[in-house]
């Protein structure tokens, strides 16, 4: 992770910068590891939301993306050509969004989830005169407590209204689980999956998700399917769980010292609206690299505050690089971020495509 500062005071503060070869090892890391488990990769292109890293993710071997909102999918079907097969994972609520998911199955190959019989119904209604049904998955709960239907006989009653509802068809299983749950997600869907079966109804994809514990994916050999999403960058949460180190980090925040009013306190000109305030159970909103000392312990709207325990050693107009606690939240908060690879030789602005789609 190393930069010559020539291309640091290139670049206008505070800004995103992605090592494209930091990301394509981590893209190859996990897809490495899938292939030998025999287990498909279907990365979540929300923490990236650039058309050029979903294409190296396909080019590696991933069976297609996963999206959280229509609007994003759009963006990246729009902006990579390779993107083909489209799996979204929210429930589809609204009249407005089910025509344009319609739209958007006109396009590729589009899978969504449902947790209720009304998700499933209001899709049912737009996709009963489609010429190709809509592939609907049943999201369970595996132990995060978000969206997801409470039981494995649950979830074979909301595959069998899937299967016969007018235009759609019955996908699978899928599920987010909290990290290291492989041992919910193989109980849940193993249980699931017979009583689906016992009916007469095939359960091709069982998909299963999260970059925290995925080099365990493994672990929980009834999921056929693996969406890995914060991984192609990793950020500070990722290190202090112990699943990569700063060297895996691609993405990083440059900001420039604008102000340095104490020894031992300096100001950066990124606050919450490019660091984010998450936490994630940290202290302090994300790593000075090289400079274990220093702790941002507060940040503004515009403001970011370096404390250390002794001189920051810091002067107004020096770059720093920090790793943010959160990279998804921090690519979506730029319209815009730079890219390096090849050892320093390609400094490259590229426009964040799927930026800002929440609906």
């Amino acid at each position: 992770m190393s930069f010559d500062q020539d291309y640091l005071n290139d670049i206008d503060t505070p800004a995103v910068l992605v090592d494209l070869d930091i990301a394509k090892a981590n893209i190859s890391r996990f897809q490495d590891y899938a292939n030998a488990h025999g287990i498909k990769v279907r990365p979540h292109i929300k923490t990236h939301k650039l058309p050029l890293l979903a294409e190296i993710q396909l080019a590696a071997g991933a069976t297609g993306i996963t999206c959280q909102k229509i609007s994003e999918a759009e963006a990246m079907v729009a902006g990579c050509a390779a993107i083909r097969d489209v799996l979204i994972t929210y429930n589809i609520v609204g009249e407005q969004k089910l025509v344009r998911l319609r739209s958007l199955a006109e396009k590729v190959r589009l899978s969504v989830v449902a947790d209720s019989a009304e998700v499933i119904d209001g899709l049912s209604q737009v996709f009963a005169s489609s010429d190709r049904p809509l592939s609907v998955l049943v999201e369970c709960n595996t132990g995060a407590n978000r969206c997801g239907v409470a039981s494995p006989r649950d979830a074979d009653l909301l595959a069998a209204r899937i299967a016969e509802a007018p235009g759609l068809i019955f996908g699978g299983l899928m599920t987010y689980p909290p990290a290291a749950g492989e041992a919910g997600v193989e109980a849940f869907m193993t249980e699931a999956k017979a009583l689906i079966e016992a009916r007469g109804i095939a359960v091709p994809v069982i998909t299963s998700g999260g970059t925290p514990t995925m080099m365990h994916a493994a672990d929980a050999p009834v999921a056929t399917e693996y969406r890995p999403g914060t991984y192609v960058y990793n950020d500070r949460s990722l290190v202090a769980r112990g699943s990569c180190g700063w060297k895996d980090c691609a993405l990083t925040v440059v900001a420039t010292v604008v102000s340095v009013p104490a020894k031992n306190r300096a100001i950066i000109d990124a606050g919450s609206k490019t660091l984010t305030s998450d936490l994630l159970g940290l202290t302090g909103y994300g790593h000075v690299l090289g400079r274990d000392d220093i702790v941002i312990d507060q940040l503004s709207e515009e403001h970011g505050r370096l404390v250390s325990d002794r001189p920051i050693d810091l002067r107004v107009g020096e770059r720093v690089r920090i790793v943010p606690n959160h990279a998804c939240v921090v690519t979506n908060m730029v319209d815009s971020l730079f890219v390096i690879s090849g050892g320093n030789v390609a400094l490259k602005r590229l426009s964040v495509s799927a930026r800002g789609k929440v609906v």
